[in-house]
This record gives structure tokens, sequence and C-alpha cells, in this order.
């Protein structure tokens, strides 16, 4: 009996290794080796990303971890206990990439400020990566080339008293299409943005017919910002999944003035869509 059961025994293990085995030749485990970090009680530690900090998960309530105030991809960590057991940090990036780190308590910690370089690709290892649709990297560096791009749209505007919002330029990139959209404020009165928004309607619409309006939310922007000074202009680039529009319909692209009435719109029709630019 005691035979039949070594038997056995050996021959499951022979299965779980051929198993091990064939399942390997699917799949390749990468190890993400975690960065040693020490952190203390009364001083800040800062962790300088080169993308945007989007999730933060802590091992320990001992640990403190926040953005920095008005900055996206600083970390700042600090011990809410002195000599606490060792934990560990984890973060994940805009660009997708996973950052581990195992913490440690030091009284006076040798770095206070530590930046984390992108590696060029050529001498990267291979990363722990989260899979998405459009990855941020990919609209942040097409929005910077659509940003950078010479004028190539002059007819596409609207003013109000001294304000004006002119498509400048339109580009795609892949599935993507960036507008590049101008706002000048040549008034000597700040021009505070309550909302710009994107919608798709029809041309016409009978009277009593209600209006019926889709609107396209922004994959990406990039310069946003809530206000133009006085006697300035500022440049987005709207980044929005692709599409085309029938004959019937238009876009609006539409600027309203927070507490004011300098309000502006835009109508884009198809055949200025169709011949967007590629980003070069």
């Amino acid at each position: 009996m005691m035979k039949n059961s070594k038997f056995c025994k050996i021959i499951g293990l022979l299965f779980l290794a051929i198993g091990g085995k064939a399942w390997a030749q699917d799949v390749q485990l990468f190890v993400i080796e975690p960065f040693p970090l020490e952190i203390t009680y009364n001083k800040t530690v800062n962790l300088i990303f080169p993308y945007a900090v989007k999730s933060v998960d802590k091992g320990s309530r001992d640990i403190l971890a926040q953005k920095a105030k008005g900055v996206e991809n600083i970390l700042q960590l600090k011990a809410a206990a002195k000599d606490f057991q060792q934990t560990n940090l984890t973060v994940i990036t805009s660009d997708g990439k996973l950052y581990s780190f195992v913490l440690n308590y030091c009284q006076e910690p040798s770095q206070l400020n530590i930046e984390l370089i992108k590696i060029p690709i050529e001498s990267k290892a291979p990363d722990a990566v989260l899979e998405k649709e459009l990855n941020e990297e990919f609209l942040k560096n097409s929005s910077q080339l659509a940003f950078e791009q010479q004028e190539s749209l002059s007819n596409l505007k609207d003013s109000s008293h001294k304000a004006k919002l002119s498509l400048s330029g339109l580009y795609i990139n892949e599935d993507v299409i960036f507008y590049r959209l101008e706002v000048s404020n040549r008034s000597t009165i700040s021009y505070d943005i309550e909302s710009l928004r994107f919608f798709v309607s029809d041309k016409k619409r009978l009277k009593r017919t209600a209006a019926q309006e889709t609107e396209v939310m922004p994959l990406y922007v990039h310069a946003n910002t809530d206000k133009i000074p006085a006697n300035q202009s500022h440049v987005f680039v709207f980044a929005l999944p692709k599409f085309t529009i029938p004959d019937a319909k238009k876009l609006t692209i539409q600027l309203m003035e927070k507490n004011g009435g300098r309000h502006l719109e835009l109508q884009v029709q198809n055949k200025t869509i169709i011949n967007a630019k590629p980003t070069l």
C-alpha cells in the first residue's frame, strides 16, 4: 500500500512538471525588482515620475502618501509612525508602468528627492505594463506634435468683444483626431472658461422637434487651462476619437465664458474633418 501511495505521488509530480513546462511555453514571466526606499517621520521624501501618478497602493497604514499640490507626477512620502516594520509601495503612472518600492524607516534618509528617469527603449528591460486601449503616452506625444505644427486652417473662427476662438489645425494619428484650438483675448478683462464642448447635431431641425445633440468627450487635453489672461492667447490640443459626420449633421465646438457673455462657437463640416493632416 505504501509503495502504491509513493508511486502515485511520483506520477503526480511528473504530471505537474510536464504541465508547468507546457504552460511556460506560452507565457513569459518577468520579475520587477522593487526599489529600496528610506523614509522618516519628520521629513518628506519626494518621488518624481516621468508621467502622472494614477494609482498608489500602500502596504501599511504607517505610510503617508500624497501627490504634490498642483502637480501630477510628484508623490510625497512620510512615515506616520516611527520605526515601522518594513512594508511596500506600488505606484502606477499614466503611461501604464508599474513601480514597486520596499520601504524602510530611517531617522535620516540618504535621499530626499528621487527622480525616476525614463530609460531609452533600446536599453530598457521588459516592463510590467498595463494594457490600455489608448495609452496616455501616445496621446501626450501626438498632442505635442499637433501643438508644434504650423497653422493649417484659417477660416474657422468666431469672435465676440475682443475674444476669439479659432480652429488652427486638424491632425490625425491612428484612430485619434487632434483639434488644435486657439483662444485670443485682446481685452483688458481676463476670459474665464466655464466649458469647452464638442457635440454633433443636426444642421437643420423642424420647429416641433427637439434638438438632437451628441456630445463627444475628449480622450486627452494638451495645455489645458481655465483662464485666458488679459491681452494674451492660448493654444489647446483636444484629442478626440476618430469619427466623421453625415452631411445632414455638423460638429459644433462651443466655448462658454464663466460669468460673462462672450460665448463662442465654431461649426465644423465633414469635409474639414476628412482633410485632417497626419501628425509628423
